[in-house]
């Protein structure tokens, strides 16, 4: 993302001391490491992600006499990424990674373009080889400022002691002001080394960086207006009302007008699941009434939402009858995916704010909008295709009964965080999502072995929230070493493992659309050949497996243990707990449309077409 790119919640300060103020702007003789130390504790950066290496080593001296940061060392560099982006989803600050140069870098590249994609603010700080060795193909050397450009808000190449300083704090205001998103500030090994003054704060020197976040009255006016014309209109809410802190304001928004939610898969919790006004998930696995309320609206209001393809579908044919009303603190979005009829730049809370007392000067003057035969379909479809599942006939273990109990028999406040796949999208529907920044998961990038790092992140940085990690066994298998992290650390997250033998996901798109040929989606060694998981492989044994990085592990397959062993979990908070939950292999998430086609093609379950009947077009 350009430095020009004015981009969501601009409710952080700017850097300063953690009291608060400016700390005392006397000068010190430091290092350039001890630099780097001091600026991570004065912009507030409490917990820092990990891994040393020979580049970034000068900075892991100082560390280690930092009462005020604290270190959490990972396994691998991508776990420590995705562990700072969970910190930063469930606590609303800056998340923090810090790694070495060469491969220690380049592992930080999948959850960096992670959280460009779904706009969380991070700062990556890389170890860099001497200054006079760059270019020459030195030993760990590889140009990450350069591999990042495109996936970064901004990065930054650090060759002088003297630049530490203001570039971490220009580097903590970019990532959380405007659309949050990832720095990187690689610091070559001589500036680590070489001695500088340090006095804090910094001056910092950002032409060109100014996120607008106060909307123009003119457009606020106009969508008012058109929200009490509309007879169909529709609140489209993206994960950007949730970065802004606008969640409240969104409340009285829906309850002013009247008018129906549906919150992406980015946006669970930024409104009450079980409020009366919300109408799901929309999307490719979104539920039946917010895909067609979206196809039927004859208004639809954006806010900090996208218009990605998953929502969409096939962008020709969405939203056919709707004017479009879209707000967004990145005005590249705006137009990018469907053209608005009213644009509006601003930050949601802003926008939101504003959007009520336009409504309430409306409703003044006798304009209500009336949307009592809107709400007579949207109730009708709500009844008639409600998000549910069968159980499995042979009496095995349903997973979305699974993540259903668990949500069930969760404390209040729980943080959940799901990798990518069938289990991701159950637990979007199974569980109710009643508070913001309770649900964690990759959305835009879609990265398998997202969920155990996250889940890491976000206990250290909410230790007194439950966290469950809900993974699929594909997903599990690619970063379940950070339960090591976890068990020495102290960060006693649960892990829920959807076992069923095989990449979920894509075994379904095997069954639906390559006449049930399950080339390499089996994860057991033993298959039968129509591509089952043959029954009681363990391979690996990931009971045996997590038991042996220290955590509790147990193995449910038995529907009658299920509140059992789930409860079993709950009650243990002094190291990790893994459930091996063994469910059914043909389990598949409906409702469901198909990659590329129209949104007016979902299907409510397999074979079956909601019939919307032939007068509700117009």
């Amino acid at each position: 993302m350009p430095m020009t790119e004015q981009a969501t919640g601009a409710h952080h300060p700017q850097p300063r001391a953690r009291n608060g103020g400016p700390s005392s702007a006397s000068a010190e003789n430091l290092t350039g490491a001890q630099s780097l130390i001091r600026s991570l504790e004065e912009v507030g950066a409490d917990t820092v992600f990990g891994l040393p290496g020979g580049c970034i080593l000068p900075a892991y001296d100082p560390l280690m006499d930092s009462t005020r940061v604290r270190h959490i060392l990972v396994r691998h560099e991508q776990g420590a990424g995705h562990a700072a982006t969970g910190y930063a989803q469930a606590t609303g600050k800056v998340g923090v990674c810090m790694v070495t140069s060469g491969p220690g870098a380049t592992n930080l590249v999948t959850p960096i373009a992670d959280a460009a994609m779904d706009s969380v603010p991070l700062v990556a700080i890389t170890g860099q080889v001497a200054s006079a060795a760059i270019g020459t193909d030195a030993f760990q050397e590889a140009d990450i400022c350069g591999i990042t450009m495109p996936i970064t808000k901004h990065n930054f190449l650090v060759t002088r002691a003297e630049d530490i300083a203001h570039t971490i704090a220009e580097a903590f205001h970019i990532a959380s002001t405007g659309r949050p998103g990832p720095v990187l500030v690689d610091i070559a090994k001589d500036a680590l080394q070489a001695k500088t003054t340090f006095s804090w704060p910094p001056t910092m020197d950002l032409p060109g960086y100014r996120p607008v976040t106060k909307p123009h009255a003119k457009q606020i006016r106009e969508a008012a207006k058109l929200i009490t014309q509309a007879r169909r209109p529709v609140l489209y809410v993206g994960g950007g009302v949730m970065k802004a802190g606008a969640t409240a304001e969104l409340k009285v928004l829906a309850e002013l007008t009247g008018a129906p939610v549906t919150t992406t898969l980015m946006a669970l919790g930024s409104f009450p699941d079980s409020h009366p006004l919300h109408v799901g998930m929309p999307g490719m696995h979104g539920s039946v009434t917010a895909v067609t309320a979206l196809q039927k609206a004859d208004l639809i209001v954006a806010l900090g939402a996208r218009f990605d393809d998953r929502v969409t579908g096939k962008l020709d044919s969405f939203a056919p009858f709707a004017k479009i009303v879209h707000a967004d603190i990145d005005p590249a979005e705006i137009g990018k995916n469907r053209a608005a009829d009213v644009p509006i730049v601003g930050d949601a809370r802003e926008v939101i704010a504003d959007l009520v007392q336009a409504v309430q000067a409306e409703h003044t003057d006798g304009n209500t909008g009336d949307y009592s035969a809107w709400w007579k379909d949207l109730n009708r479809w709500r009844e008639t295709y409600p998000v549910g599942y069968d159980l499995p006939e042979d009496g095995s273990l349903s997973p979305q009964q699974v993540i259903q109990r668990i949500g069930e028999l969760a404390p209040r406040g729980t943080i959940f965080a799901a990798g990518v796949g069938q289990h991701q999208m159950w637990a979007s529907h199974f569980i109710s999502y009643e508070q913001p920044a309770t649900w964690l998961n990759s959305g835009g990038a879609g990265t398998m072995g997202y969920a155990v790092p996250a889940a890491m992140g976000a206990k250290a940085g909410m230790p007194d929230r439950a966290v469950w990690a809900i993974d699929g066994d594909g997903c599990f298998q690619m970063t379940n070493q950070e339960l090591t992290t976890c068990a020495l650390n102290n960060i006693p997250i649960k892990v829920a493992i959807i076992n069923n033998g095989a990449l979920g996901m894509v075994r379904q798109w095997q069954t639906l659309f390559y006449n049930q040929r399950y080339s390499n989606t089996v994860l057991h060694s033993g298959a039968d050949t129509d591509g089952v998981p043959a029954k009681g492989t363990r391979v690996p044994d990931f009971v045996k497996l997590s038991e042996a990085m220290g955590c509790y592990a147990i193995r449910c397959e038995d529907p009658a243990d299920l509140d059992k062993v789930i409860a079993e979990a709950n009650a243990i908070n002094d190291r990790p707990v893994v459930i091996d939950f063994i469910v059914h292999e043909d389990a598949m998430v409906w409702p469901m449309v198909a990659a590329g086609t129209s949104n007016d093609e979902v299907m409510a379950a397999r074979g079956v077409r909601p019939d919307f009947g032939d007068n509700e077009d117009d």
